[in-house]
């Protein structure tokens, strides 16, 4: 099959989607088929370009068996919504030119429509092309609950052009079957759905001895390590964290430590400023992704209440696939805590409740057994359900079914 791809973010882009696109386009290519991806320059998550993006209104390249079109994107403060808003038309403009002579059977679009519509309108309806149709967060609820969406002419807006895409998709990708009953407001029903659950590379990813040379080069080996790598985004509540760390200052061998970039960094660090036990690490590059997650003692999945149903957080296959035991502080009647408990991979406590957060890092701590426990099975379950093999063999079927119905 010649195959399309459309999403702002890819590798070397940061965030979790950009390197799961990666992987999931070049098994796709392994297994014979012609993938193109028309993807933003690297730009996630703090919406500076560097130099060597600045040049040129796209450039194409071959990676790994993959065509891939990066355009050029605006650089600058992506938690200005104004100027975030300003890149999403210029990444669709931009797209629909460079993929204008693009030949493919069909296409694969991701959400949210605020950053795909043109794309989307172009590749799939005018071309009459099959398409699916990626939702890997639910908008606009998604952006409601962060607080990102206030006016309600911006709700209204988000919600028409996302209903747009979904409603005329040829098929939806889901992360997981909590995402069906959301999007069932959306006027869908399950037989429009697949759910793919997302997928890792877990021959990179994988257990390793917990003093490692990236323990060593930060001083890691001698503290018990509470990890939140990641974006350090609006969703994840992490406020929540400091609290815990306060609440367990007087415990000198507990350490939080936070590795990663986004829109609220800032924010924590300036009310972590005299926290001894709380230390920020900057975004590592992807090689040291293995040695860093094996580092921790414990590894933390965070989000803000009423967010967990509109959104499953990829950092938690990530987890799994180190071998460490996972903390998940996320809704009760979310995917990610229905997860965490039928793994039996970690502990869950409900957002927002530093105590009981304290209580099972604590818990964690004086049971070494416990934690080695949960970690063999977490690395279990990420090589049965989320590898990209499977991944793939889930795409290249939706896209089978997609063209014969055509």
């Amino acid at each position: 099959m010649k195959l399309l791809v459309v999403t702002p973010y890819y590798t070397p882009d940061l965030g979790p989607s950009a390197p799961m696109f990666a992987l999931l386009c070049e098994e796709l290519a392994r297994r014979g088929h012609e993938v193109v991806v028309l993807c933003a320059v690297p730009h996630f998550p703090s919406g500076y370009v560097a130099a060597d993006y600045r040049r040129g209104a796209w450039r194409w390249s071959v990676e790994n068996g993959v065509r891939v079109c990066r355009v050029r994107v605006p650089s600058g403060d992506r938690t200005n919504l104004f100027h975030r808003l300003w890149v999403f038309g210029v990444y669709q403009a931009l797209v629909v030119l460079a993929g204008f002579g693009v030949r493919y059977e069909a296409a694969l679009v991701t959400n949210p429509a605020l950053e795909t519509f043109l794309p989307f309108v172009f590749f799939c309806r005018l071309r009459r092309k099959p398409c699916l149709y990626a939702v890997w967060d639910v908008y606009p609820e998604v952006g409601v609950r962060m607080g990102l969406f206030r006016s309600p002419l911006l709700i209204r807006l988000v919600g028409m052009l996302e209903d747009f895409c979904l409603r005329r998709a040829s098929r939806i990708q889901v992360l997981s079957a909590g995402f069906l009953s959301d999007l069932a407001s959306h006027g869908l029903v399950p037989d429009q759905m697949a759910v793919i659950p997302p997928w890792l590379d877990t021959a990179l990813i994988r257990p390793l001895p917990r003093r490692n040379s990236f323990s060593h080069d930060h001083a890691l080996d001698d503290r018990f390590v509470v990890l939140y790598a990641g974006n350090i985004g609006l969703s994840q509540g992490l406020e929540t964290v400091l609290q815990t760390a306060d609440l367990l200052k007087e415990y000198g061998d507990i350490l939080f430590l936070f590795v990663g970039e986004g829109a609220g960094r800032a924010g924590l660090e300036k009310q972590a400023r005299e926290m001894l036990n709380v230390r920020f690490l900057a975004h590592q590059p992807r090689e040291c992704l293995p040695e860093l997650l094996a580092s921790a003692d414990v590894s933390l999945v965070v989000m803000k209440k009423g967010m967990g149903s509109a959104s499953l957080p990829s950092k938690l296959f990530s987890i799994f696939a180190s071998g460490r035991p996972v903390l998940a502080s996320v809704d009760e009647d979310s995917d990610a805590w229905k997860l965490v408990c039928g793994s039996q991979a970690g502990l869950c406590v409900l957002p927002a409740n530093p105590q009981r957060l304290a209580e099972a890092i604590l818990s964690l701590r004086n049971d070494p057994a416990c934690r080695e426990a949960m970690g063999k099975k977490g690395r279990a379950w990420a090589e049965q359900h989320h590898s990209p093999q499977s991944a793939s063999a889930g795409f290249e079927r939706i896209f089978l079914e997609m063209m014969n119905l055509e």
